[in-house]
Formats: structure tokens, sequence, C-alpha cells
């Protein structure tokens, strides 16, 4: 797949672009004084690649430029020609006011003009967005990129300023992770189906998870086990059972029974034990009140030295501060001991509150319970049978939903356990092919990394490493990087001149390991030589013109003042056949859009 030809229905604006197999540049030249020092001139060689990206069906973007001045635009219908096989073409038609309408021509011959073409003589005419990708994907047969499109790897083919900031990760993969490495992995030799799979596996993980915090909170964060559940949901069922039998028999004489052995035993037993319980907690919390207040020291040594002085008998000042010690020695335990006796005040208190509680909530069902008893209406002893029976049906369900959570808890956690099974087991798949394709030097990955190196070495004269690796939470990292002479890597390639010339490394191999197989052949890098110095320009250009000599097909683009400077008895840089688009700055006639700037 090469790229052949770009035109519109409107030559006398924007003139067709022929492009050649080998090396094609686009040179914007900077003829006016006042704009050699700009950073931007709006000449239109990154704009050719925008371009060529919407005529190979990008989505619509209101940033693009077709759209983003769209009363400037609307009236274009551009075409892009491209060759398929060595004797077939197809020409992409697209239109501005109708970008989801899209038509293709199939032809043998190269550089032919469809701008009078009917729509009846298209192959396919108007066909919807979607569809008209899947006819380009189908037509060019890239069967290397499988089970991706060609749109999967327009981004690498296709590079303008702002695609250079990562080798790997364009501008439209940020943050997602799994759109773009499992496709990398395969073009470099990688088997891409564990690690499609392990972003899928990681997914159900969380989705997994998430099910599991659901159920959780359906559960109340109640602590419950099935067997406890079961035991009394049966015992709720059982009851429902016979209150039930009752209202269905109409006779409450085992009720009335129930009630009075429950009133008269049960609950009179209950409130014995209570109140006795109740009678000994107010004796133990009456001494202790007692002891409280009665915990005070009455000997007082002042008093007792002045009686002893009055009496005539000599009160020593030993005598005197043994005493004082020995009261203090007592306060100090007088004072813990209140602090012990008011913790057991305290605690008599609490339960003597629970115990006034259950007294009550007990008194209540015995008099409920003796007046069922004592009701001679039958009716409303079926009244009362029936709301104890809705209760505890309501009971069953919130049993029964228990249940079902649970069971759904436990096929969920054992559902977790195989996911995360399996996605080590497929973590472990990665790491071996990691290794295994890492350590081949037949490999289609080592051949890559070997073709990088020699392509940064013959450039910058420095060393470059290609690595592709697992991180600790298993997924494949990617990492491309500038070596010193020890073999160390260096902060080099962060710098933005160094990174272009990274990605144009990684581009360039990648295609050529791919030569020989169904797979784009062409590339478009803009603003390739700039920021370069010159010896750097002219290895770079041989570099160019070594890989076109392989077969793949270059666009470059660049400003003349960054293009190798030579003297006047050199060879210019570019051959004339090999320039296909010369722009400048001196008027519209020099944009590649031949109007008025926007």
């Amino acid at each position: 797949m090469k790229l052949t030809k770009v035109y519109s229905n409107q030559d006398e604006t924007f003139a067709p672009i022929f492009l050649k197999d080998g090396l094609n540049a686009v040179i914007a030249e900077i003829r006016k004084p006042e704009n050699k020092d700009k950073d931007t001139h709006n000449l239109g060689k990154t704009t050719l690649a925008r371009l060529l990206d919407f005529l190979l069906l990008a989505q619509r973007n209101k940033k693009q430029f077709l759209f983003k001045h769209l009363s400037m635009f609307e009236s274009f219908v551009f075409f892009l020609e491209i060759q398929i096989t060595s004797e077939k073409f197809l020409t992409v038609r697209r239109s501005v006011a109708k970008p989801s309408k899209i038509s293709f021509k199939y032809h043998n011959e190269k550089y032919k003009d469809f701008t009078q073409l009917d729509d009846s003589q298209w192959d396919h005419a108007g066909v919807t967005f979607d569809r008209a990708r899947n006819i380009l994907n189908s037509a060019l047969g890239l069967r290397d990129l499988s089970p991706w499109g060609y749109r999967q790897i327009t981004g690498y083919l296709l590079r303008t300023q702002n695609d250079y900031t990562d080798v790997f990760q364009l501008q439209k993969f940020k943050g997602k992770h799994e759109t773009w490495k499992p496709f990398l992995a395969q073009i470099l030799g990688f088997e891409s189906a564990f690690i499609t799979e392990q972003y899928e596996t990681e997914k159900r993980v969380d989705d997994s998870e998430r099910s599991l915090e659901t159920v959780k909170t359906e559960l109340g964060g109640l602590n419950l086990d099935s067997g406890k559940i079961e035991g009394l949901l049966q015992l709720k069922l059982r009851e429902s059972e016979k209150k039930e039998s009752l209202l269905s028999q109409f006779d409450f004489r085992e009720e009335d029974a129930k009630l009075a052995e429950i009133t008269i035993s049960d609950y009179d037993r209950e409130l014995a034990d209570l109140t006795t319980r109740r009678y000994y907690l107010n004796q133990s919390k009456s001494k202790i009140e007692e002891s409280i207040k009665d915990n005070s020291i009455l000997f007082d040594t002042e008093q007792a030295k002045k009686l002893f002085e009055e009496a005539g008998v000599f009160f020593k000042d030993q005598i005197k501060k043994d005493f004082d010690q020995l009261i203090e020695f007592n306060e100090a335990i007088t004072e813990e001991r209140k602090s012990y006796l008011e913790e057991d005040l305290k605690e008599i208190n609490d339960e003597l509150d629970v115990i006034k509680a259950q007294i009550d909530n007990l008194a209540g069902e015995r008099s409920k319970n003796l007046k069922f008893i004592k009701e001679v209406d039958v009716f409303e002893k079926y009244k009362s049978i029936s709301k104890d029976l809705i209760k505890i049906k309501a009971d069953i369900e919130t049993l029964e939903r228990q249940r079902e959570n649970l069971k759904r808890l436990q096929e969920l956690r054992s559902e977790l356990r195989n996911i995360k099974s399996h996605l080590s087991e497929v973590q472990e798949e990665i790491e071996n092919n990691v290794d295994t394709i890492n350590g081949d030097p037949n490999s289609q990955f080592s051949k890559v990394r070997e073709h990088f190196s020699d392509i940064v070495e013959k450039v910058l004269s420095r060393k470059a490493l290609l690595s592709v690796s697992v991180n600790q939470q298993g997924h494949i990292e990617f990492l491309a990087e500038i070596l010193d002479d020890d073999g160390n890597s260096t902060s080099a390639d962060l710098g933005h001149t160094y990174k272009k010339l990274l990605c144009v490394a990684f581009d360039l191999s990648i295609l050529r390991v791919h030569l020989g197989g169904k797979f784009p052949r062409w590339l478009y890098h803009d603003g390739i030589f700039e920021s370069l110095d010159n010896r750097k320009k002219e290895n770079l250009l041989e570099v160019i013109q070594e890989y076109t000599e392989l077969g793949i097909q270059m666009i470059v683009t660049a400003i003349d003042s960054d293009l190798p400077t030579r003297n006047a008895q050199n060879s210019p840089v570019f051959e004339d056949a090999q320039i296909v688009l010369r722009l400048h700055d001196e008027d519209s006639s020099g944009r590649l859009f031949r109007m008025a700037s926007w």
C-alpha cells in the first residue's frame, strides 16, 4: 500500500499532488526576511498530513481545519489515489459537505482524474462511514495488521509535530493502553492475543468486584452464613404453616392454649427472674452509694496537736508528720476505691435500665396474650393471627432474599477467584512469550531492534536500545532510549529533537521488517530535519535514501532553512523530481490552499 495522488474538485485552489514510489519532499521556502525567525508559517506542510488523514477516513472532528473553517471548505471534494498492488489502484472520494458519504473507484492505471465521474460510474458511491472503512480495509488487504484495521497504524504512518512526543503511545491513545499495546506488540512480533485477553480479563475482575460490593450492600453488612439463614427460614416456614392452618380451620383453641401456657409459665417466670435480679441490684446500688458517701477521713492532725497541748502532753513534729503521711496514703486508697465503686455503680444502673425495658416489654406481651385468651370475638382473634402471619411472611421473604444474595455472593467470590486465577495464567503466558521473543536473535522483534539501533547510531553516532518487558503489574512495557558509551541509559532521548529521531527510527524499522508482508509501505514525517545539526541532517538524509531504495515510500516535509547546508559545488539536497510540492510565503499562491490564510 502506497499513496500516489491527492487532488480536489478545485484545481485552481488546491492543485494535484503526484506522489512517487521513493522519496517525496514537501519544501516550504521562507522568502520574506521578517518570517525567518517565526516558529510557524501556515503554508500547509502539516495541513497536508491532516488532509491525508481525512481521506484515509478519520472521524469527523470539529477542530480539524476543514470543519473548523467550514465556510471556506464546504464546496471542496477531495480524492486520494492509493496503490494497492503493483497493478491495482483505488481512489477514495470524500466531500467536506457530506463527510459521512464516501465513494470508491477501482482502476488499473496510475494518476487518474475522477473529478467528473458520475455516481453511477463509481464502484461504491456514497456509502456510509462505517461501511466505507470496512470497504477500504478489505481493499487494502493489510493482513499483517489483522485482527486490527488499517486505521490502527495510521497514527504511526502520519506523524506531525504533535506526534513526536512519544515513540509508542500516540496522542489519540492517551490513557487507553488496551487500545494500542496489543496492536503494537503484534506488529513487533509478540503474541497480541494474550495481551488483549489480559485487558479483557482485568475488566472482568473489575466488573466482578463491583458486583460483589453491590451484593454485600444488599446484604446490609450482616455477617450471616447459609446454615443460620436456612435454620431461621425453616422455623419461620413452620410457624407460618401453623398460623395458616389456624386461619383456615377458624379454630383458635390450640392458639389459646399455647398462649395461655406461654403467658402463665414463660412470661411469669421471666418476669419473676427479672424482678428478683432487679431487687438484688438495687440492694447493691444502695450499699455502693453509702460506701461512696462514707469514704471520708475524720482524723485531723492539727486538732489532735491542740488537744495534746491542752492536756499537757507533748505532740512531736515527727509524730504529726507520720500521721499526715498516713492520712495521705489513706486518701489515695480511698480515691482509688471510690473510682472502682463508681464504675460498679454505672454498670448496675445500666443493667437496671435494660431490666426495666425487658420487664415493660414482657408485661406488654403478657397483657396482649391475656387479652387474646379472654377475647370472645373470634374475628378479633382472626385479625390478630392474620397480622402475625403477615409479619412472619415478611420475615420469610427477607430471609429468602438474604439466602439468594448470600448464594450470589458465594458464586461471585468463586467466579472472582477463577477469573483472577485465569489472569495469573495469562500474565504468565505474556512473560514467557516476551522472554522467548527477546531471547531469539532471529525473531521479528530482534530485527526491528537491530534496525532501530542502526538508524540511531548512523544519525547520532550513539547507541540506542528498543526494549520490551513485563512490569510488576504483569503488563507489557515498551521502551526506546539512547545509551552512553558504557551502554547505560541517558536522558538524551527526553529532548524533543532526539525523541523525534527515535520516532522516525521506530517507524522505519517497523516498515522494513514488514516489507515482505501485507503491510503499509509509506510514511509521512513532518519537520524531520528541524533542530538537528548539519552533520546529523546529512546522516538522516542518507538513512532516508537507503530506506526508500528498499521500497519504502517516504513523504518528508521541511522548511528550507532546516535542510542540510551545502556548498555551491555540492549537489542539491533533493533532486527536482523528489520535490513533489514547493510552498513559499510570498503570497497565497505559495500555500497548500491558494487562498487567504485562516
